[in-house]
């Protein structure tokens, strides 16, 4: 096996941190698609090749543990190898660590695609990739593997109207503007997780009754996450999100998020996350009290996945 190489480096901004004062889940996704830029780099798939060529590496699938809570001035760096390789992709194994103590903040596995720029067609891998990968090949570690959720295929995409029939949550709508958005004009990876993000205040508020705006003792945290793209929106479309909970347990509850194209139905993006309450003050995960484990599981809707 060979070692992971060092594809990012920064550190966490004041504007990144969300209302709970740690760096919101869809930076992660931004600087995991930087690193994947840097990856393209040694693979010999760089801004050359993408010049020539008018491909890159695209990400089709996501799963994302958060193991620390990074605060506002954290230092990180980003470390990525191979997991597997096919003609046609890669599984990209990466994790973020503390740049001064070397913990690990979370981790990414991604099933990445080589794709046309403006087309999303799928491309062979080059055969100088092919031989890059064996030098960074690497074994997912325990601490990289699902714990609350489990990897599956991913489901018949649903429609809109499946979506309505099921009495989902409407939780976001809105229109992709140009700044969501890559050089060609399509939702980049960060704000597909940027949506979802946005809509848990709506989503709580419709089914807990909180307003994050007055509760400044109690909050929320991601765990995990599994994300799916099935299109690649562009600027101008309108989009809208549907939201269940698949799932209570004893700390933690699992909500399915579907993404649609609202002008034809389509869905475009499907996701799953496992979220805590958090304790403000004291930075823990806490119980989910009786009472709201008793609304809450009233609430759960079958046949929910990505």
């Amino acid at each position: 096996m060979g070692e992971m190489i060092d594809v990012a480096r920064s550190s966490v901004q004041t504007w990144q941190a969300d209302q709970m004062g740690h760096m919101n889940v869809q930076f992660y996704m931004e600087h995991a698609t930087q690193g994947l830029a840097a990856l393209g780099v040694y693979l010999g798939l760089g801004p050359r090749y993408i010049d020539a060529e008018r491909a890159r590496l695209f990400a089709r699938d996501h799963h994302v543990r958060f193991l620390r809570e990074q605060r506002p001035g954290a230092p990180f760096t980003i470390r990525a190898g191979v997991l597997g390789a096919t003609d046609f992709g890669l599984r990209v194994y990466m994790e973020m660590t503390n740049t001064i103590s070397g913990d690990v903040a979370a981790t990414f596995a991604a099933d990445v695609e080589l794709m046309d720029e403006d087309t999303h067609e799928i491309k062979p891998l080059t055969l100088r990739a092919k031989k890059a990968v064996k030098a960074i090949a690497v074994e997912l570690p325990a601490h990289g593997t699902p714990r609350g959720l489990q990897i599956y295929e991913p489901r018949t995409p649903p429609t809109l109207k499946e979506a309505e029939t099921m009495k989902l949550f409407f939780t976001w709508q809105g229109e992709v503007q140009a700044s969501q958005c890559d050089a060609q004009g399509f939702l980049t990876t960060r704000h597909f997780m940027g949506i979802v993000s946005d809509s848990i205040p709506n989503l709580l508020g419709q089914t807990r009754g909180d307003d994050r705006s007055q509760n400044t003792k109690v909050g929320g945290a991601a765990l995990e996450y599994r994300f799916h793209y099935h299109r690649f929106p562009r600027v101008g479309d309108v989009l809208t999100l549907r939201s269940g909970l698949k799932e209570v347990g004893p700390k933690t509850y699992t909500w399915c998020h579907w993404l649609f194209d609202l002008e034809t139905g389509h869905a475009v993006g499907t996701a799953e996350a496992v979220a805590i309450a958090l304790d403000l003050e004291a930075r823990k995960a806490i119980p989910i009290p009786e009472e709201m484990r008793e609304r809450l599981e009233k609430l759960v809707v079958p046949g929910l996945g990505v």
